[in-house]
């Protein structure tokens, strides 16, 4: 019971430490998550058909600036399509305990380091892709585990 305790005290530790992410969009007070429309929900584990959605979308209107949700090091070019569209770009961020794709975003650039609410790049033109749908920024954690209560 003792080991448990300190284990799930170090846990709530090490995420206050790490803080709330940034508000990622520009015009944007906070991380609104997408509600419903006829593409789907935006919120994480929505069902996709068969599937399951595994990140959140977070509300962005085409064309904002897209800002780092934490200080850390962006590793790679992160696309969530095999056939390219005017949305298939993003990137993945590894840093202060975190490790994210971000999609749908025209990144400033796809490596190096970034600090938190530093502009990452520009949210795609969704509206070509998906008329209708609410534009988001998709940000999914890269152990697939549930993002919201960073938001």
């Amino acid at each position: 019971m003792f080991s448990t305790g300190v284990f799930l005290l170090t846990v709530l530790i090490s995420t206050a430490e790490a803080g709330p992410w940034a508000t990622m969009c520009a015009g944007k007070s906070s991380n609104e998550i997408r509600t419903c429309d006829r593409y789907g929900c935006g919120h994480y584990g929505a069902r996709r058909g068969s599937r399951t959605h595994r990140g959140v979308d977070v509300l962005c209107s085409d064309g904002s600036t897209v800002y780092a949700p934490f200080t850390g090091t962006i590793v790679r070019q992160a696309k969530p399509y095999r056939k390219n569209n005017a949305i298939n770009n993003g990137v993945q961020i590894s840093g202060s305990g975190f490790c994210v794709k971000m999609f749908y975003i025209k990144p400033i650039k796809h490596n190096g380091s970034i600090n938190k609410g530093e502009k990452l790049g520009t949210l795609l033109p969704m509206q070509e892709v998906y008329r209708g749908i609410q534009s988001h920024l998709h940000i999914e954690n890269c152990d697939s585990s549930d993002p919201t209560v960073y938001l």
